[in-house]
């Protein structure tokens, strides 16, 4: 037994032992033992062990054992992770989460019944795994790029300066990446954990600083237990490049004014082409390399058949000819052609024509006379490439009617024959030998379609051409230098995989939930960042960072797929797509999978909403809120805030019947949160905290994602997590208001000295042992004492006569 005193140092008062084994089968719900001295000759006091009880107090107990009971409220021991529930140690929670290590707790609520409370710390596997995924997606998604703007052939000068560029960019990405692929590998195999003495690393830029999943959970008497999850992590920002020059939100302000003077440089089109409209040139393209050669091969095919004896085989390849061109036409009679023309044609105000690469060549006024103007060439590029289609289509008919036309002059000599010659003789027919005039007769017709064949190929390609180039400058333009896409990668990453880490543990407890189920498909998952930067100094360059990270996992969906086997690595999610269209398939067991709606079972994607609300809570923030701007805060909430209303709003439309609308009571509690949340926003109060608490309410109401972040994810994160869960005790599960104070001070005390955060403090900060006193925190006073000139002055009046005093 060791006394813990208030600075957090320890001293033993004695020991003593007993077998749990006799205390389980005693009779008597406790135990009295004896403390000795270290030595076992003196002793030193009684202490009582009793063993846990979670049915209600019976009326007849006495107010002695009450009073005994309410002294001992609080049992802290430690559980080994063998010891949990079957289900919390299945294979998809192994899947998720790995390094356990949990705390027992017991609090009296206002009706003296008894909690039961776990609280639970856990790293995940997902920290190091869903990374080097995605640097896998990115590398591949550069390498396509690049074969894909090699492929385009020989271009213009032009457009060959700018896709030297965009492969060069490519090529930049790719290397570095590759080199921190292989960097996570080679550490992953022995950790799965990212101390935030690391978060400044370069090779660790996508690995999430000090990764956690905080769990609760609460057994009241009688019934199940509940769960509440948190997941913490240092807040989403690149340590490596730092914040001289801003985060993310001020970089990619700064480059949009130097991409929009790009764009007007090198004439981009006003509304450049969209993501499924490069998809479809690319399509294009690749059905232009495919049907081209085919449609060539049948005609080439047709002059050889038609000099054949058997006419049914020339009929065979006619009929293959008109498939393959009926396919080359929808292939290639496409909108975006016609659009992509236009567009080239309004490039330049100066003559242009088609190089043979497809790419419009520059030519000045002066170089040409009797130049078309824009106008006129826009017109008539238009109406060459509808007159290619008129002439492929006339071709194949042209060439369907000589052959029936020989067909027919074939069939009547035939009969010619058997009326004027015997059986013997039935077979000496015009196609009883070759003839050369057939295929002459065909040769003009066969190489008039191709020629309108290679036309339409050569418009097409040089459109789909310009469209491909188009998107790869665009998207490396709007991408900026690669420093600021290396950032907002890697800090799309490290936001990534706390939010899949959250996203499965909120699945895998609501399987048996229909209308969470239900949730998931109509409206998609909520996904709630709480911040606690300040606004000054570097942290501001931080929640820079972070805003635009949550803002990109909007793009991301989650898909629930079957596993293979119930192994942990076929329990692991897959990330697929490409950057702007991700999605983290989530496998389940056989079982869990069978149970699941069937618009889940067939691979409905699953949507995210993400919102962040940040509050600053340090001496920082009361300077910045003194003498600096909160503005970059105030911005940010206040979006955010419209999401969330807009977010439940849609739930509401989507699943009126759900039980948090049917039930009056917490349908005008929910609206009341929300409303609360916007009038505390209203009244600029500083450091309003109550902020973060009206969010977290709403959030978990709408079964959504919690996430909490600060610098490192460690002292302002903690202190957050205890006051919540604290704090849900008394809400949801009636904690007496006397236990509330105790629970919060014991629990930060664990924090501090023996509960589950002092691992990962432990973990972050090697040089601090577990049993040392924890490391002496540094203040410095003149950060405080500037919000007043009062005391300001008083501190340099105080440290002159110190000082003073000290040298004399």
């Amino acid at each position: 037994i060791q006394q813990v005193s208030s600075v957090f140092q320890r001293s033993c008062l004695g020991f003593t032992s007993f077998s749990i084994r006799d205390l389980l089968r005693s009779k008597e719900p406790r135990c009295s033992l004896k403390l000795r001295t270290m030595d076992g000759v003196d002793e030193v006091g009684d202490v009582t062990v009793s063993r846990l009880q979670l049915e209600e107090e019976t009326e007849d107990k006495s107010a002695e054992n009450k009073v005994e009971e309410e002294k001992s409220c609080l049992i802290v021991s430690s559980l080994p992770p063998e010891r949990r529930a079957d289900k919390e140690n299945s294979p998809m929670m192994r899947a998720a989460l790995c390094s356990q290590v949990c705390k027992l707790y017991r609090f009296q609520t206002e009706d003296h019944r008894w909690l039961l409370v776990r609280e639970q710390m856990s790293e995940t596997p997902l920290s190091f795994s869903l990374p080097k995924q995605l640097l896998s997606a990115l590398i591949r998604e550069h390498t396509d790029r690049v074969t894909e703007v090699n492929a385009l052939g020989d271009l213009s000068p032009h457009w060959d300066g700018l896709r030297h560029d965009a492969v060069a960019h490519s090529h930049q990405l790719i290397g570095c990446y590759q080199q921190t692929q292989a960097e996570i590998h080679r550490l992953s195999t022995a950790s799965c954990f990212k101390a935030s003495s690391s978060k400044s690393d370069r090779h660790l830029q996508f690995i999430p600083t000090n990764l956690h999943c905080q769990r609760m959970e609460v057994t009241d008497p009688g019934s199940s237990g509940v769960w509440y999850e948190v997941v913490t992590f240092g807040a989403p920002a690149d340590h490596h490049q730092a914040f001289k020059h801003g985060g993310l939100k001020r970089l990619l302000s700064k480059h949009t004014d130097h991409t929009h003077s790009f764009s007007r440089s090198f004439s981009f089109s006003s509304a450049p082409f969209s993501r499924d409209e490069l998809c479809r040139a690319k399509r294009l393209l690749a059905a232009a390399s495919q049907l081209q050669p085919l449609i060539f091969g049948l005609a080439e095919q047709l002059l050889s058949v038609s000099m054949e004896v058997d006419p049914n085989r020339l009929q065979d390849v006619l009929d293959d000819l008109r498939e393959q061109t009926s396919l080359f036409i929808q292939a290639l009679n496409d909108d975006l052609v016609k659009v992509a023309l236009q567009d080239m044609s309004s490039r330049t105000c100066s003559s242009t024509h088609l190089h043979s690469n497809g790419l419009l060549c520059e030519v000045s006024p002066g170089d040409q006379e009797g130049a078309p103007r824009p106008q006129d060439d826009k017109e008539n590029r238009e109406d060459e490439w509808d007159r290619t289609w008129v002439n492929i289509g006339k071709s194949l008919d042209c060439i369907t009617d000589m052959v029936e036309r020989l067909q027919e002059r074939q069939r009547h000599l035939q009969e010619q024959q058997e009326s004027t010659k015997s059986q013997h003789t039935e077979k000496s027919s015009v196609w009883s030998s070759p003839s050369p005039k057939r295929q002459e007769q065909l040769l003009p017709l066969v190489v008039t379609l191709r020629d309108c064949v290679r036309e339409a190929v050569t418009t097409a390609r040089a459109a789909m051409t310009f469209v491909v180039l188009q998107g790869a400058v665009a998207a490396t333009v709007a991408q900026g230098p690669t420093q600021i896409v290396q950032r907002r990668h890697a800090v799309f990453s490290q936001g990534l995989s706390a939010i899949v880490c959250g996203f499965m543990l909120k699945l895998f407890g609501g399987l048996e939930d229909p209308e969470f189920l239900q949730q998931l498909l109509s409206v998609g998952i909520l996904a709630q960042f709480e911040g606690l930067l300040s606004t000054y100094g570097e942290e501001v360059g931080m929640l820079e960072d972070m805003e635009v990270g949550v803002a990109d996992l909007s793009s991301l969906a989650f898909a629930v797929t079957e596993a293979q086997s119930e192994r942990p690595d076929d329990l692991q999610p897959t990330l697929t797509g490409s950057r702007g269209g991700f999605v983290v398939e989530v496998p389940l067991p056989s079982e869990s999978f069978r149970s699941l709606p069937e618009e889940l079972k067939a691979g409905r994607l699953i949507r995210v909403e993400p919102v962040l609300f940040n509050i600053g809570i340090n001496q920082h923030q009361s300077l910045a809120e003194r003498f600096g701007d909160s503005s970059l805060q105030e911005r940010v909430n206040q979006q955010s805030c419209e999401r969330l209303k807009a977010y439940c709003n849609k739930l509401r439309e989507k699943l009126p019947n759900m039980e948090i609308f049917q039930n009056f009571y917490l349908q005008n509690r929910k609206f009341d949160l929300l409303s609360s949340l916007d009038r505390s926003m209203e009244s600029k109060k500083r450091k309003n905290v109550e902020v973060l608490w009206l969010a977290a309410s709403v959030c978990r109401k709408v079964n959504g994602v919690r996430l909490t972040s600060c610098k490192s994810a460690k002292d302002r994160t903690a202190m957050s997590v205890t006051l919540e869960q604290c704090s849900i005790l008394r809400e949801q599960h009636t904690l007496s208001q006397q236990q509330f104070s105790s629970a919060l001070d014991n629990m930060r005390i664990c924090l501090t000295q023996f509960g589950v955060k002092r691992t990962a403090a432990a973990e972050n900060t090697p040089s601090c042992s577990t049993h040392a006193a924890p490391c002496r925190r540094h203040f410095y006073p003149v950060a405080f004492l500037l919000v007043t000139s009062h005391l300001l002055v008083l501190w340099l009046i105080f440290s002159l006569v110190i000082l003073l005093a000290k040298y004399q």
